[in-house]
């Protein structure tokens, strides 16, 4: 398994003086990869810190206990929606504790002062594990042959399957919100042609997903995976062994610039047999 990551500080909040409020962490398991990104609330002054929290209580938690390639879909989905669970209550401990420390014991914690939005993926081919609370979003990647030459040489594609919120959705939940245990979401994706899989901040969409137009499609289809970034990105860290040097300098040119938020990616791909 590859994986690689980055994030880099969005040019709104360089000009602003403001640090990266984003936050990803990985944990290799050899034939299994756990991944997480958050995104700090732009406005809360600890968000950077709350998104580190995240990030730290999802790998800490999703790494327990995982099922195994070949249980059945009922194990997935138990287990993902418990995990998710805990992610949630272990993140709201954390940050309290933080608060707690640093204030006036008298005085109530108030836990959006950390608010963050997450994205975690437990990758173990052929399935996928993910949950989300606010509007980071994920691709899958797959194998298929295009049936073209004697060799059926296989074409990477890319899957939007778990998507941003439309235009015009809800205020943003993030995992500081009250219910947020109760909103969350969790699901599970089996796909014996599982080539990788990719998680991204909101701040990416405008860079990564493409208006279905693009493809002759109305309005109503929704974003759609942008081929040229995603299985871009995948044949180019395939090729280098996954130094994630190439991902820095795509979420750092101009075509990034112009949401001047912060942009995280990270992904988990096979070796591309």
């Amino acid at each position: 398994m590859i994986v690689a990551g980055a994030a880099v500080q969005g040019t709104a909040h360089l000009a602003r003086g403001q640090g990266c409020q984003d936050a990803f962490k990985a944990v290799d398991l050899g034939a299994t990869a756990v991944l997480a990104v958050a995104d700090g609330a732009g406005g809360r002054e600890r968000s950077a810190l709350g998104a580190h929290i995240a990030v730290d209580a999802a790998c800490r938690t999703l790494v327990e206990d995982i099922p195994e390639a070949g249980d059945a879909p009922e194990a997935w989905t138990g287990w993902i929606a418990t995990a998710g669970a805990r992610v949630v209550r272990d993140y709201r401990r954390a940050v309290e504790g933080v608060l707690s420390a640093a204030g006036d014991p008298s005085e109530p914690v108030d836990a959006g002062a950390l608010a963050a939005t997450l994205a975690a993926a437990v990758v173990r081919p052929p399935w996928t594990a993910f949950l989300s609370v606010g509007d980071c979003f994920g691709t899958v990647l797959t194998r298929e042959p295009d049936g073209s030459g004697p060799a059926r040489e296989a074409r990477e594609r890319c899957h939007l399957v778990l998507p941003p919120p439309a235009p015009g959705a809800p205020e943003t939940l993030f995992l500081s919100s009250p219910g947020a245990a109760l909103r969350l979401r969790t699901f599970v994706v089996w796909e014996p042609r599982l080539s990788g899989v990719v998680l991204a901040t909101d701040g990416c969409a405008a860079l990564t997903l493409d208006h279905p137009s693009v493809r002759e499609l109305p309005a109503e289809a929704g974003p759609l995976p942008s081929e040229r970034f995603f299985c871009g990105l995948a044949a180019t860290l395939r090729a280098n062994g996954g130094d994630a040097a190439p991902l820095r300098t795509l979420l750092s040119g101009p075509g990034a610039a112009r949401t001047g938020d912060d942009l995280t990616v990270l992904c988990a791909l096979t070796d591309g047999r």
